[in-house]
């Protein structure tokens, strides 16, 4: 006769292959000497839903421990398609975006299709356990070997809160990680998901503030001779009259950050029409000079950004929020935006609309996607129009719509308004990649692509995207007609890079070999004008730096130290962030999961780290503690 084992040693042992293949499979490494924490926290929790499968009689029992076994397979999985999907981690404050994000059922199919092979190793444990139920006892047991469980699993607990203080120098460590800073994707990897999925509702429900790591240098050594995008603020008054020891350290923060200098591109586009396009999966993969001749000649006859980035962070309003706000996402900061209405005095709509320009914001998609209906007039764009709140009268919003139908149908709302800033938000390249479903785009440009040596995938994106190329023939058109070409400048990024195709089909068409976690991401920014003489600039940016760099080149007045991203053409230090807290820098790249590829010392990489793990922070802090209002109201 086979000796029944104790739930515990089922719940152990699941919850522990779970966590191994959620870290091999999210972030390529095995694990390490960090994992006991991980261990000795799912002991604990083991414990914990034995005593929860021991509570009735023997039938209540077995199902009781059948269904925590699909719930915490299903929790793992869902998790694990999520980060797919986003590159970060499930959060609490991602409802409302799933709602958004998850709702075309093709991708869903997508995932299916891409991660099967992960699903299957997710499912296993669930497969075994049906195989093997018999072998666990369920049967009803004594009131005091009952509550045995809930003892061992505070002790487990203790001991897992103890091994956190083993380390505590390394910026992520599990100290650190557990009680100082809010990186999920990071957390995850060295804390667990379940410990990290926990320590989101405790901080969601509660409250966390952040720490800003104070290895700055204290003195801003800037040189007389040089003007610097910077206002007078009095930030030794804004310090001395704070009692709020959040508030306060950002006023410190802010005072000992160098601000980034004007430059011979200062005021260059003073006075002209700004039309700025956020473009639905763009990727410099999408570029061909005979295929898509009118992007390839906005990004090379125009600043030529050879090492811009994209970097993907929960779909298209993570993107939108870095190029609009010149700040750093996150879940909660995602949160702030749409739900608490929070001052971001230098976004474009808001900077530009205090200069006495007209503002406009347009996009061929549900005008409450992403909550926009809220987040356009943050931005300072107060005539929004998207489909069903106008845009369905003048187009076909049935999906997927057009982009050309789009320019055509808002154009003439705005020619005649000059100075403007338009805002478009564009949709005809939005995933799922294939001929067989239901983008409209990819089905209508067929015969651009159906001679590339390509796989389906990457042809129906490619030609999903030349619906945008013949978007900007439109606009160009347009402009030139209506004799404001030469007085319009057109910025244009990628919201995030096309993440349904797979790392491979990326490769297809890259010009170089491409990683999954940095690499992926790179991309083109536009900035044109037809009077522009072609700059190559070679260093580091990405979607943060834009509206710096679109302040500074329309003499917009600003403080550079208030933003995140610095104005590329500055003589700043290059540098992109992404959601992983991998960064890239003119120096070289550092990966969270395997180090620094390129050429510095270890003071330059910790202190790189510090200020990535401070950029995450202070963006927060800067919406939530409300800081644009109270430092330019005061101070501008």
């Amino acid at each position: 006769m086979i000796k029944k084992q104790h739930t515990f040693f089922l719940y152990f042992l699941l919850i522990t292959y779970l966590e191994v293949v959620n870290k091999i499979l999210m972030f390529n490494k095995l694990p390490n000497k960090e994992f006991f924490v991980v261990l000795l926290f799912s002991a604990s929790l083991s414990f914990l839903f034995s005593f929860l499968s021991s509570l009735g009689n023997e039938k209540f029992n077995r199902r009781v421990t059948l269904v925590s076994v699909i719930l915490i397979v299903a929790f793992y999985l869902y998790n694990f398609l999520y980060y797919s999907l986003f590159s970060v981690p499930f959060s609490i404050r991602d409802l409302e975006l799933v709602t958004n994000a998850l709702s075309f059922y093709e991708i869903g199919i997508h995932l299916i299709n891409t991660d099967f092979i992960a699903i299957l190793l997710f499912l296993l444990p669930f497969f075994l356990y049906l195989l093997y139920r018999k072998n666990f006892c369920y049967e009803k047991v004594a009131f005091k070997i009952k509550v045995m469980p809930v003892f061992f699993s505070f002790v487990f607990y203790l001991l897992a809160m103890f091994s956190l203080s083993v380390d505590k120098s390394a910026l992520y460590s599990p100290y650190n990680l557990y009680y100082n800073l809010d990186s999920i994707t990071t957390s995850t990897e060295v804390l667990g998901m379940f410990t990290t999925q926990r320590l989101g509702f405790k901080r969601s429900w509660f409250g966390f503030q952040e720490k800003i790591v104070n290895t700055e240098p204290v003195q801003v050594e800037e040189q007389a001779e040089v003007s610097y995008n910077k206002l007078d603020i009095d930030f030794d008054s804004l310090i001395a009259n704070e009692t709020d020891e959040s508030i306060k350290m950002v006023y410190e923060y802010l005072k000992n950050k160098k601000p980034t200098n004007k430059n011979q591109y200062t005021g260059m586009y003073q006075g002209k029409n700004l039309i700025f396009i956020l473009a639905e999966g763009f990727n410099s993969i999408a570029v061909d000079e005979q295929r898509t001749p009118t992007l390839y000649k906005l990004i090379h006859e125009g600043f030529y950004f050879t090492n811009y980035y994209s970097p993907e962070f929960l779909s298209t309003t993570g993107g939108e929020f870095q190029a609009m706000t010149s700040l750093v996402p996150t879940q909660e900061t995602l949160s702030i935006w749409r739900n608490q209405h929070p001052s971001i005095y230098y976004a474009i709509g808001n900077s530009f609309g205090r200069l006495g320009y007209n503002t406009f914001s347009y996009h061929d998609w549900y005008y409450k996607y992403y909550s926009r209906h809220i987040t356009m007039p943050t931005l300072g764009f107060h005539n929004y129009m998207a489909c069903q709140n106008g845009m369905e009268k003048k187009i076909n919003c049935a999906w997927l719509p057009s982009d050309v139908d789009m320019v055509n149908a808002t154009f003439d709302t705005y020619k005649g308004s000059s100075p403007f800033v338009t805002y478009y938000i564009t949709v005809s390249g939005h995933a799922p990649y294939n001929f067989m479903g239901g983008n409209k785009m990819a089905n209508k440009n067929r015969d651009v692509v159906k001679d590339l040596p390509y796989s389906d995938s990457v042809k129906a994106y490619l030609s999903a995207q030349t619906e945008l190329e013949y978007a900007l023939e439109t606009l160009i058109e347009s402009l030139k007609e209506s004799g404001i070409l030469e007085d319009t400048v057109i910025v244009l990024t990628g919201d995030h890079y096309p993440y349904t195709l797979t790392e491979e089909e990326i490769n297809e068409v890259s010009t170089y070999e491409r990683d999954e976690m940095v690499e992926v991401n790179h991309s083109n920014l536009v900035i044109w004008n037809p009077n522009n003489e072609a700059v190559v600039i070679d260093k580091v940016a990405s979607q943060i730096d834009v509206l710096p760099t679109i302040l500074n080149l329309f003499g917009v007045p600003y403080d550079s130290r208030l933003l995140i991203g610095n104005d590329i053409l500055s003589d700043a230090e290059g540098l992109a962030i992404f959601t992983s807290r991998s960064w890239r820098s003119d120096k070289g790249t550092y990966f969270i999961n395997k180090g620094f590829v390129g050429e510095a010392d270890n003071a330059y990489i910790e202190g790189m780290n510090t200020k990535i793990a401070n950029a995450f922070t202070i963006s927060k802090l800067l919406l939530e503690k409300d800081i644009y209002s109270r430092i330019l109201e005061k101070g501008e």
